[in-house]
């Protein structure tokens, strides 16, 4: 209830909290590590309904309807099973074949919006193949871009329960019904300063939003000059988009291997062109070590904010539908968190003199304590050692003593005693 009724005010909320961030001197926006998650929608995977099942089960109901109307035209009802009432029988399945026929008008209309966008991506990717081949006086080499198909395809579904989430992948494998949540992180402080939820599963073309939401913050909180983001990101006219709103992209172009050999680590990148394009200058800045130093900074402050919410604050599912809701709540996720950040950076533990002596002290004690229950569990072991040595020969004794009442068995075996038998 609180969510539905604040939903509105949030987005103000969230940003008078990074406002008072930056009075109490912690927060200037600078370099932000921008990543997405996805978080699991208030929907089943199992509500999904795909265009070849639906066409299935279209076909299959259309058939019981015929068969239950000619049942109704007969005289004769012998032939209806007990308990069969045709009227309700016919409105359950008239239900749902309307139900299925809005669902395919749904799936259609995303078909129609995604050979557009294809067919925009192939006309553009024939044009740059054209101009390739008047530059180099000769036919360009490799296959044709093949252009898309029009049209639903068979595995395009939609949720019966909430419409507007998808069926995403995770990075653990299998498939969830979620939102896909992307979050800007300023790298100093950890803090969130923009999010935006989406509903498709790739980062690809998530850049131009969250620079979108950069713009909009409050001016007293400065300007973003650098973006940091992992090779999901990548894309020439993500790079180019991010030179125009004057940030410094630093996007990975891929994925480096581990434990890569020292002199290719240390090795200083070739001088850059002067005519070089955004790409090839972001690619030499990220082989720089001050790139490298930034960039490294990108998993230790972005995935722990996703880590604690997810796995400290218990956050793993939205608890509206539809993707407002689902962006106002993120929002308010956020804005938790930031909270919460904020109460552990109001607490900063200096190093005096006084705290380093105290700390030199306990470790020293601390060794002391441990000699100490060292050589108490050496004590230990040989008193009790020694008490199971005496049971032992106490029970011989006494053995000994049962056999022999005379004690002559018992105390000397090797001498003769007349008393033995």
């Amino acid at each position: 209830m609180f969510r539905k009724r604040f939903s509105t005010e949030l987005k103000d909320l969230f940003n008078q909290i990074l406002i008072i961030a930056n009075e109490m001197g912690m927060l200037k926006l600078g370099a932000v590590s921008l990543d997405g998650t996805k978080v699991q929608a208030n929907a089943s995977k199992h509500q999904a309904l795909s265009w070849q099942h639906a066409c299935k089960i279209e076909q299959q109901l259309k058939q019981e309807v015929e068969q239950l109307w000619l049942l109704a035209d007969q005289a004769d009802q012998a032939s209806i099973p007990d308990g069969m009432k045709i009227p309700e029988e016919l409105e359950r399945r008239e239900q749902r074949l309307a139900t299925i026929a809005e669902a395919k008008k749904k799936i259609e209309a995303r078909a129609t919006e995604r050979y557009k966008q294809e067919k925009q991506v192939y006309e553009n990717k024939l044009a740059e193949r054209e101009r390739k081949a008047k530059e180099r006086d000769r036919k360009p080499g490799g296959k044709a871009p093949k252009p898309p198909e029009p049209g639903p395809k068979p595995h395009d579904q939609v949720n019966l329960t909430d419409e507007e989430s998808r069926i995403m992948p995770t990075s653990g494998g299998g498939f969830i019904q979620a939102f896909n949540a992307q979050t800007c992180v300023d790298i100093a402080t950890m803090l969130i300063v923009a999010t935006h939820v989406t509903q498709q599963s790739n980062d690809k073309q998530q850049i131009k939003p969250a620079i979108e939401v950069l713009k909009q913050l409050p001016e007293q909180l400065g300007q973003v000059k650098e973006i940091i983001a992992d090779a999901g990101y990548f894309s020439q006219s993500n790079v180019e988009a991010c030179e125009d709103a004057d940030i410094n992209p630093l996007i990975a172009v891929g994925r480096d291997k581990h434990n890569r050999h020292l002199e290719k680590r240390l090795s200083k990148p070739e001088p850059l062109a002067e005519d070089a394009d955004s790409v090839t200058k972001m690619k030499y800045r990220l082989k720089t070590p001050e790139g490298k130093a930034i960039y490294a900074v990108r998993k230790s402050t972005v995935e722990p904010v996703f880590g604690i919410i997810k796995s400290v604050l218990g956050y793993r599912q939205f608890k509206r539908r539809g993707l407002e809701n689902a962006d106002a709540e993120w929002t308010l996720v956020s804005l938790a968190w930031n909270l919460k950040r904020l109460h552990v950076l109001m607490k900063p533990r200096p190093k005096t003199p006084v705290m380093a002596a105290c700390k030199s002290k306990s470790a020293v004690q601390g060794s002391q304590l441990g000699l100490f229950w060292c050589s108490m569990r050496l004590t230990w072991f040989s008193i009790a050692k020694m008490n199971v040595k005496r049971t032992v020969e106490g029970f011989f004794v006494t053995s000994f003593f049962i056999l022999s009442p005379t004690g002559c068995y018992g105390v000397c075996r090797k001498v003769t005693c007349r008393n033995r038998y």
